[in-house]
């Protein structure tokens, strides 16, 4: 058989394979958007379900074995029973409005000197040679080292505890800038250059754009250190008429009401989970703004 011919019939053959797939990447899905929503829903939802039955599950073994007493450690029953009926009550929201009002304070002021620290060390090489390694110094220091510094100043109020709140969160915001400046490609900043743009034009355009998942990943880690840090000061700092979280749950502690106790620590967790879910939405938004959302 003449070269040609093989050559011709292998080239065929090779465009029946590409038409082929190519038939197959345009084939409709069908199955219906209700019907894939329910499906991530499910896959996004087993996993939690197993994990809360496994801890349900160990809590009430560890309750049955006797080892603690009943007003110690309470059952998941009795434990459900103090949530349900508390979470009626006024007391209850006035004290997650109160805490929540002092974290989107403390956080919301840590976002601002953050912001400025963080563009400033990352801008100007003698400033972080001066306080580079400081503000990872920093970051790394247990929340609850502050407080007594903290009320030497301010005493017991409002302003002890916000100290301590926006120290725990400024330094892992400002690295989050830090380390998103570094990484920005060079060649961005020569095209922005070759635009016309510098300076502030060239941070507003260019630079901090392109640092926005790893400043969202700073913040997602700030307010995971100032929610701690509240958590510490209100336990630690009773302000008077502010029956805060961490009031009333150092007040049931006092009491042995170890249902309200637990209570409150679901209660923080679940503000936690609601937190956590609002940063893993803007960092999917911003995948998927930059063509990186891939489907699983």
């Amino acid at each position: 058989m003449p070269v040609e011919t093989v050559a011709s019939k292998e080239k065929d053959t090779s465009r029946r394979w590409v038409s082929g797939l190519d038939e197959l990447e345009r084939t409709p899905v069908t199955e219906t958007r209700w019907g894939r929503f329910a499906t991530r829903l499910w896959a996004g939802t087993w996993p939690k379900v197993l994990a809360l039955v496994l801890v349900i599950g160990a809590w009430q073994a560890i309750f049955l074995s006797g080892r603690w007493d009943p007003w110690v450690l309470p059952s998941p029953l009795m434990t459900w029973q103090e949530l349900s009926a508390y979470a009626v009550t006024p007391g209850f929201w006035q004290a997650i409005l109160i805490t929540m009002q002092r974290a989107l304070t403390g956080f919301a002021l840590s976002v601002a000197i953050g912001s400025v620290l963080g563009i400033a060390v990352a801008r100007f090489k003698p400033l972080r040679a001066a306080i580079g390694s400081m503000i990872t110094g920093l970051q790394t220091m247990p929340s609850i080292m502050w407080f007594p510094l903290a009320i030497l100043l301010f005493k017991i109020s409002e302003s002890a505890i916000l100290f301590v709140v926006v120290l725990g969160a400024v330094p892992s915001i400002a690295n989050g800038i830090i380390s998103g400046i570094d990484y920005v490609p060079p060649a961005w900043k020569r095209v922005g250059s070759v635009l016309g743009m510098k300076g502030l034009t060239l941070y507003r355009h260019v630079i901090l754009p392109a640092t926005l998942p790893s400043f969202v990943s700073g913040l997602k880690q700030g307010w995971a250190f100032a929610w701690r840090s509240l958590m510490a000061g209100e336990l630690l700092v009773i302000v008077a008429g502010q029956g805060s979280i961490g009031a009333l749950m150092q007040g049931a502690r006092e009491f042995n009401d170890a249902p309200r106790v637990i209570t409150w620590i679901i209660t923080v967790l679940v503000i936690g989970i609601v937190v956590d879910a609002f940063f893993r939405a803007a960092d999917n938004r911003i995948r998927s703004s930059w063509g990186l959302n891939q489907d699983r």
